[in-house]
């Protein structure tokens, strides 16, 4: 019966340590489409998780754009990921195009 329980206490902690690392660390590049251009982002891994999110290319109201990437770029590092994230207000094509470009991003990172 322990030993039963050590193994599955084993396995838990082993599947839950590798389950952890979602992606692949690295740096890497997706591109979205905002409202009046396209958004190239940077999408930093380091440890399996992401550690930052930075605009490189648009071509977006910078007042706009620059709202919504701070916003996002945060929300997107605390959630390690876009699900859930909600649109800026004010900003909504932009933060999707962010969003959609983050998501690009993050399939080379799987």
């Amino acid at each position: 019966m322990i030993k039963r329980i050590v193994l599955a206490l084993t396995f838990a902690a082993i599947y839950s340590g590798a389950y952890a690392a979602t992606y692949k660390d690295g740096t890497y590049t997706g591109e979205g489409n905002g409202n009046a251009s396209k958004i190239q982002v940077e999408v930093v891994v380091s440890g399996g998780k992401i550690s930052s999110v930075k605009v490189l290319k648009h071509g977006e109201t910078e007042m706009l754009l620059n709202a919504a990437q701070k916003k996002l770029s945060k929300a997107i590092v605390k959630k390690d990921g876009t699900e859930g994230i909600a649109a800026v207000t004010g900003a909504t094509k932009s933060s999707k195009g962010i969003i959609e470009a983050v998501n690009k991003a993050l399939e080379f990172a799987k």
